[in-house]
Parts: C-alpha cells; structure tokens; sequence
C-alpha cells in the first residue's frame, strides 16, 4: 500500500511539472498538503467550538452593547471580528480548536456588520454594502466551502437590495420585481464564467479561477433557490404539509405572477431563456442535434411559456452540463421539476387544463423517448454492445411504463373528480366566520364548517379503519346540517352520509382552504356557505362558495 500511495505521489509531482512547464500552473506550485485529521475528531472540536462560542458571544454582547448600540463602535468591532477570524482561517498550524472558532467568529462578524448597515442605511443600500462586504470576505478566505456559503449570502443579498423595500408604484404587491432581481444575479454569473474562461484560463490566474469558480457556485444555488421560491408550493406540498405551521410557511412563500401586462413579458423572458439553453447544448453537444433531443427541446421551451421560472432554470441546466458541473445540474434538475409541479397550483388556470397541458407534454416526450429507442437514430446507439443496448432499451421501456403509469392515474383521478361535479348532488354546508388574517394573505381562505369540530374529533378517538363518516340532514334549499358521526346505524330518509378527509393530524370536510385568484380576497370574504357535490357512498368534493342567500359569487 505505501508503495502504491508513493508511485501515485510521484506521478502527481510529474504532473505538476508539465503543468508548470506548459504554463497551466504557476510557477513554484507544489502538491497541496492533504488534511490527514480524521473527519469525527474535526467534527467533535467544531461541535465543541460552536459550544464555547455560545457564551464568548454572550459576553461580547453585554459587555460591549453601549459601544455597539449606536455611533461606529458597531464597524470598529465587526473589523476586528472579521479580520481576527480570516486571519486564523488562513493561517497554517493553529490549534483546531482555535481554526474552528474562527467560524462562528465569522458569522458574528458578519452579524454585527449587518446590525450595523441596516440600523444607518436604507434596506437596498445596507443589501448592497453587505453584499460587497460578503465578495471581500470570500476572497480573502482559502477555505472553497466557505466561499460557497458566501456566495449563496451574496446573491441573496444582491436580490434584497435590487427589490424596492418602499414597494414603487409600478411594482406595489407584484412579485415581477423579485423575478428581474434573479435575472440580473443569473446575467452577473454568466458574465462571471465568460470572465473566468476569457481572462483567467492559464496558471497565472488559477488562483482566481478557482476563487470565482467557488463562490460562482454558491452564487447560482441561490438563484435556484430563488426561483423555486418565486415559483411557489410544487405539485401535492400543501396535502402533505397539511395545515400546521409548514404549511402556512410554504404558503407564505408561495408567491404568484401578478396579473398587470407588464408581467405578461416574464413568459417572454423564460421562453427565450429556454431557446438560448436549447441552442447552448446544441452547440455543445453535436449529438444532440437530431429529432428526439430537438422535439425534447421543443416541449420545455413551449412549457418554459406558461411558466416564468422554467426558462432560466434550463439555462442553468444546459450550461451546467455543458461545463462539467455536474452537482449543479443535478440541483438544476431538481429546480425545474419543482417549478413544474409548481404549475398545479396557478389558480389562473382550471385544473382540466392543466391536465392536458402536462398530459400532452408527457405523451409527447413519451413518443420521443420510443423514437429514440428505435436504434439508428441516435449514433450513440449503434457503437454499444448487444447486451448494453438490450439493457438501455428494458430501462427506456421500464421509464415509458412508469411515465405511462403516471398519466393513467392522475388523469383518472381527474375523470373521477369530474364524474363526481357532474353526478353528485348538490348540498351546502355553513361556514363559521372567515379568518381575516388568511383573506390578508392574498390567494386563499381557511375553511371550517359548523360543527365539524366537534364531529372531526369523535372521529378521530374512535380510529376506525379508512376514512370516517358523517351524518348529515339536508333541509329544502340544501343546505346541510352535520349531526353526528356514522356508526354503521340505519339512517332516516333526509338523512346522508359525508366523507371525512386526513389533514394535518385532525379530519376535514375535503379540504380546509379555499383558493382563488390574487387579489379577489374582496369577492370571497362574502362566502357564508361551502357548495358541495355529494355521492351516495359519502364521498364529495368542494365546488365553489355561496354568499348568505346561497348566491354564487
């Protein structure tokens, strides 16, 4: 073993040396010393430090409050906090414990300075300021992960600061602000890579390439990240988040595309995004440049259409992949499919429509991925081994299977919820008094019937197998009265049953929320009566809202 590790030494010393010689490398560049510490003792002495830390913090705060509170005693100390924190990160040979206290010092350094900006300057130029102290902090660390830490601040802070905090005329209660913000911090990394690969792509510059590199990756996270949360909730979140306090966080950041005609120029922006990160892979990659790869372009790109956040998410993607970045790409990916999960939930559109829309993209990429199988088209095909292809062609058709599987189901559930409107019978059922501070948050109320509390929790004690039942009476204009929980007794002629369904640990009558369009809060803080279609065996689904005389609103 200490020969191989030996042999290996030696080869790398070589590669260094071409490297130098060719001019890649810096001259006088070394192998870098490797970390010979094991990972549990390092993580057990930062646990320890972040311990200690706790109470050094404590003391600074009460002992230094009057000399940080007001004047620039809060500069004074943040400097010295950071500078004495960068300093022990980038010094050799310290104690671990001391190396790993540096990084709590560092983020109560950066604490401090914010305390500071934000208490003397307005919200955008204390973002700014913070921002631009975050981009020096990074380049004088060594440590990549904690440029990348700094880079996901930065970009973040870039965003805050680009938002008017003063919500301007033209962008009052609009998210389009937030989105353009992305876009500038999405334009500044690319602009960041053309740099990096125009000026810094020889030895001389490695040191920041690798810099820009690092704190480039923390920088495009946070774009992902932003537009997963402009985007808002994905596909099915709200059911399994349920209607504790996650939910009511999701929703709170679950923001929605604003319906004034400037917002309709953000479908633009995606698309064109999109068609930009479909001819980057083209370029790229050559073999892609044939029919299967191009209709697959060409379904994101009409899906990037209907959904603002899409279009630079694939851009990210495609230069991702083109460069290598492969753990980006794999976050990219995972962006792009929350934000087209996110498309369930844009109440502009009935759900029908959606449907179809994902239904037809789905068949479509379906046909593609059949094409694409078929062995000439695509000439990675043909250079593989029988059995390599055999075993591409079972997993290509295991996808469809599951992707043809996906369809049958969720559009079955469509065709049961839209049998049930068309068959059911319709009921009204009370509401008690509507919850203003839902109304306030723009694009749905909670919902909670009379009585149903009371009935909810007798069901649940009992625990009875499936979903428990109600009985209900209908008085001549239909509305409801729920009485009591069903125990398999018979029931009176006016009497019928109603499903209950599982949310957030106690049980619903369908659902506790009613959604509808930003802005309409005005429409439905009228709404006295749920409307209901009702099966015989119980089951029902929530239609729409009735004022006090059961008017439609």
């Amino acid at each position: 073993m200490s020969s191989l590790n030996s042999k290996r030494a030696d080869a790398l010393d070589t590669l260094i040396a071409d490297a130098t010689r060719a001019g890649l490398l810096p001259p006088g560049a070394t192998r870098p010393v490797q970390d010979v510490r094991p990972w549990p003792l390092v993580l057990m002495t930062a646990f320890g430090a972040w311990l200690a830390a706790i109470p050094l913090i404590a003391a600074l705060g009460v002992g230094l409050e009057s000399v940080v509170r007001h004047g620039p005693g809060a500069y004074v100390v943040a400097a010295i906090v950071l500078v004495v924190a960068v300093l022990l990160i980038r010094t050799r040979g310290v104690a671990l414990f001391v190396e790993q206290l540096a990084v709590p010092c560092l983020l109560v350094g950066g604490g401090l300075l914010g305390y500071a900006l934000f208490r003397d300057y307005s919200t955008q130029t204390a973002s700014l300021l913070l921002c631009l102290a975050c981009l020096l902090v990074a380049a004088a660390l060594p440590r990549d992960w904690l440029r990348v830490l700094l880079g996901v601040v930065a970009c973040g802070l870039l965003g805050l600061g680009v938002v008017d905090s003063q919500r301007d005329w033209i962008f009052e209660n609009d998210p389009t602000q937030l989105y353009l913000a992305w876009m500038l911090a999405l334009a500044l990394w690319l602009g960041v890579h053309w740099l990096q690969k125009q000026a810094f792509n020889d030895g001389r510059g490695a040191p920041i390439a690798a810099f820009l590199e690092s704190l480039s990756t923390g920088w495009v996270l946070a774009i992902l990240l932003g537009l997963v949360f402009w985007s808002g909730m994905t596909f099915m979140l709200g059911g399994a988040l349920g209607s504790g306090f996650a939910s009511d966080v999701a929703r709170e950041v679950g923001s929605h595309q604003a319906g004034a005609w400037y917002a309709r120029a953000l479908n633009g922006v995606s698309l064109v995004l999109a068609m930009a990160a479909a001819a980057w892979m083209g370029w790229r990659w050559p073999a892609l440049r044939q029919l299967p790869a191009i209709g697959v372009a060409l379904v994101l790109i009409v899906l990037a259409w209907f959904m603002p956040a899409l279009g630079p998410v694939l851009l990210i993607l495609a230069y991702c992949l083109a460069s290598g970045r492969t753990r980006v790409a794999v976050a990219a990916g995972l962006a792009a499919a929350w934000v087209i999960g996110s498309f369930y939930y844009q109440l502009a559109w009935p759900l029908a429509s959606k449907a179809a829309l994902l239904a037809m993209a789905g068949a479509i990429l379906c046909a593609l991925s059949w094409l694409a199988t078929r062995g000439k088209v695509l000439h990675l095909v043909e250079s593989k081994p029988a059995a390599v292809v055999a075993k591409g062609r079972a997993v290509r058709l295991g996808t469809l299977a599951g992707l043809l599987l996906v369809l049958l189901v969720v559009n079955g559930g469509i065709w049961q919820k839209e049998q049930l409107i068309a068959k059911g019978d319709a009921i009204f059922v009370a509401l008690e008094p509507v919850d203003p501070r839902s109304l306030m948050q723009g694009d749905y109320m909670r919902l909670n019937f009379v009585n149903l509390g009371v009935l909810s929790t007798l069901a649940s004690v009992e625990r009875a197998p499936g979903r428990p039942l109600v009985v209900a009476r209908r008085d001549a204009r239909g509305v409801a009265e729920l009485l009591r929980p069903y125990t398999q007794e018979a029931l009176a002629p006016d009497e019928f049953l109603l499903e209950l369904t599982p949310k957030g640990g106690r049980w619903v009558l369908v659902s506790d929320a009613w959604f509808f369009k930003e802005g309409e809060a005005a429409r439905w803080e009228k709404a006295r009566f749920g409307e209901f279609r009702v099966m015989p065996d119980g089951r029902a689904l929530l239609v729409g809202m009735r004022g006090p005389e059961l008017e439609k609103l």
